[in-house]
């Protein structure tokens, strides 16, 4: 089952995989069924080649069918990105990560649009400013984008536009993005899912992978029967644990806390008239969105301990009603938490564990635009084209000498330390 999360209740796809069994032989066996494997896998397929995947849950069970739901050009680790990728491209480093921001949107629009897939895709997102240093900070996004033949997309607002936009007076501005898009992830991997199975792809759930044999042709093994590849891709994000000698020490979980009220009618369309996604500009912020049937979908509050929220009404109420005091006492439908994977520098961690098994891990808050760009790179390094896959294997990440909870700990405290400074800028 699904955890019980507003995506869950109202997925458009109840299709029930069947679980592995017996042995099988493919091109490539991806371990993991959120985005970036099933992303991947579509990829694939497209290209010709026999896939399977494997989920030890449900597909999009993980952060996949649990997050805010915002497709955005942003990446935290974007200064990270250009210093450590100008070691193999150079003084091109600052376009690749500009083009980076973007190849998500360009995917997931067009993968919608060839399969048909339902999932409430909508355009328009805003950033929004809490104080003057914020809003120097979106003024440089802006001007960027200027340069870059994006005005037609970016427009500044200040705080006598922003009424315009949401019944708040808690901003001073915003940085509104009509490229920028918001959607029911989990009904979108789901029909990308659905795509990949109609193209070819074996899709098994209820299927952890239990150990991954190395060799000429790896072999992965579950409890009930195994797949033979030519290649394998790990996919599994925060919801693994396989060869972490290898693989610890680099990826923490971070607990993400998102609820969903009733459905609010008309009150929608007086806190958020032009149905556009939002999420502030502090180091821990708030996002929020309305969903088709006009609920507020509200998060924030992250639990860098990797430790879930116990009562997460309790944490998020009071910012939802400080954002819209029109919304004082709604009644809270759903609520629900999910394990994002953050990696220190905020970059992907993108690598190989032998010559045929790749892995992709930590999209850091940013997934479903990363997770689509990151699938379409492993494809291409699948399938022998290692360009844009060096670019990300070349970036020295730190990796903590000690296990999962204690990294998780030092993570959080460091995310103290950020927000500390956040009230110095």
């Amino acid at each position: 089952m699904h955890t019980t999360s507003y995506y869950a209740a109202t997925r458009n796809d109840t299709t029930a995989y069947p679980a592995l069994t017996g042995d099988h032989r493919v091109d490539v066996v991806i371990i993991g069924g959120g985005f970036s494997g099933v992303s991947a896998a579509v990829e694939l397929t497209e290209r010709g080649l026999n896939v399977a995947v494997l989920e030890a849950k449900k597909i999009g069970w993980g952060a996949t069918g649990r997050n805010g739901g915002q497709i955005t050009g942003s990446l935290s680790g974007d200064k990270a990105m250009a210093r450590e990728f100008r070691k193999t491209l150079g003084s091109a480093a600052d376009d690749f990560v500009w083009d980076l921001r973007w190849r998500g949107h360009d995917i997931i629009q067009q993968r919608v649009k060839k399969y048909g897939i339902d999932c409430d895709l909508k355009f328009g997102q805003m950033q929004t400013a809490m104080k003057p240093s914020h809003m120097k900070e979106l003024t440089q996004i802006y001007e960027e984008g200027q340069r870059r033949g994006m005005g037609d997309v970016l427009t500044m607002l200040d705080a006598q536009q922003m009424p315009e936009y949401l019944e708040t007076d808690l901003y001073c501005g915003g940085l509104l993005n009509s490229k920028n898009m918001h959607v029911h992830s989990l009904n979108l991997c789901l029909g990308e899912a659905r795509a990949a199975a109609g193209a070819g792809t074996l899709i098994f759930e209820q299927s952890e992978v239990t150990r991954i044999e190395h060799g000429a042709t790896p072999r992965v093994v579950t409890q009930n029967g195994s797949v033979t590849a030519n290649a394998v891709m790990v996919a599994g994000n925060a919801y693994h644990l396989l060869d972490q000698k290898r693989l610890g020490g680099a990826l923490f979980p971070a607990s993400l806390s998102i609820m969903a009220t009733a459905p609010l009618g008309d009150m929608a369309d007086k806190i958020n008239p032009k149905d556009i996604a939002v999420y502030d500009s502090r180091f821990v912020l708030d996002y929020y969105r309305l969903t088709a049937d006009k609920r507020l979908l509200f998060g924030g509050g992250t639990n860098y301990s990797g430790v879930n929220t116990k009562n997460i009404e309790a944490e998020l109420r009071p910012a939802l009603e400080r954002t819209f005091s029109r919304l004082k006492g709604v009644k809270i439908d759903y609520s629900w938490s999910g394990m994002d994977g953050i990696i220190i520098n905020r970059i992907p961690e993108v690598g190989k564990l032998s010559d045929n098994v790749f892995y992709v891990q930590g999209f850091s808050g940013h997934g479903i635009a990363l997770t689509h760009i990151l699938g379409e790179v492993m494809a291409e390094a699948i399938t022998g084209h290692l360009e844009r896959f060096d670019v990300f294997a070349n970036v020295k990440h730190l990796r903590l000498p000690f296990g999962r909870r204690a990294g998780s700990l030092m993570v959080a405290m460091g995310m103290i330390y950020y927000s500390l400074l956040e009230k110095l800028r």
